[in-house]
């Protein structure tokens, strides 16, 4: 580790967002996967506004949407009082906050990349299978699902990645507490407003970019090899 230069500091945020962003993956996937679904199958009242509220975190200003977070997941907050009073969970100023709001961020990439899988489906299998006495659960596990793989890859791996570098909404709901809540993002931010620490913005600059790289690649080829299991040929 000293051969890189990085102080024990810069390795607490680095091993603590790649923590937060792996958990905001994974605590995300199943919600992002049925919002996926229900976005590329269902027909239901209200599916536009769904869609908008769902992507609305790409376009609201990262800030409000972490104070959205502090209002409703905050001590004081409606959520957060109800989960601090009856299971003793405090998310505020917490690096558990900090995968919450990682995931909200990351939430519509994730949707999207599975939902445009999800509708690349080709419909006429589900329905062979269903006429075959699938039952409809079945038939997501067993065709939906395979044939949706490569999307769902691509979108956990485009969660990871945004997780990685969210800072604005992370910053606001959970603040930047060393060895707690300081990320990567928010440890750059730091060194960027001490003086002389420009050198330690730019080693975790570095790091972060290497990171970033890393993960698409690995979506990549994780893509290709789900597509090469689903189609042989």
């Amino acid at each position: 580790m000293d051969a890189l230069g990085l102080s024990n500091d810069e390795w607490t945020a680095i091993l603590l967002s790649l923590r937060v962003s792996v958990v905001a993956m994974l605590a995300s996937l199943p919600f992002g996967i049925g919002v996926a679904l229900l976005l590329a199958r269902g027909r239901f009242w209200g599916k536009s506004v769904l869609n908008g509220v769902v992507h609305l975190p790409l376009i609201l200003p990262p800030v409000v949407t972490g104070f959205i977070l502090l209002i409703l997941f905050g001590r004081r907050g409606p959520i957060g009082s109800f989960l601090d009073q009856y299971f003793g969970i405090v998310l505020s100023f917490r690096w558990t906050g900090a995968a919450l709001a990682c995931g909200v961020m990351a939430f519509p990439l994730m949707v999207r990349s599975i939902r445009l899988s999800i509708e690349a489906v080709d419909r006429k299998l589900e329905e062979a299978a269903g006429t075959l006495g699938a039952s409809p659960i079945l038939v997501f596990l067993t065709i939906t699902l395979p044939l949706t793989l490569p999307g769902i890859i691509a979108g956990m791996i485009l969660s990871f990645a945004k997780a990685m570098g969210e800072f604005g909404a992370t910053i606001t709901f959970v603040s930047n507490i060393p060895g707690e809540t300081q990320t990567l993002s928010s440890a750059i931010y730091s060194f960027t407003q001490v003086p002389g620490g420009d050198a330690g913005a730019l080693r975790l600059t570095l790091v972060a970019i290497a990171i970033s790289m890393v993960a698409l690649l690995a979506s990549e080829f994780l893509s290709r090899i789900a597509g090469r299991r689903i189609d042989p040929e």
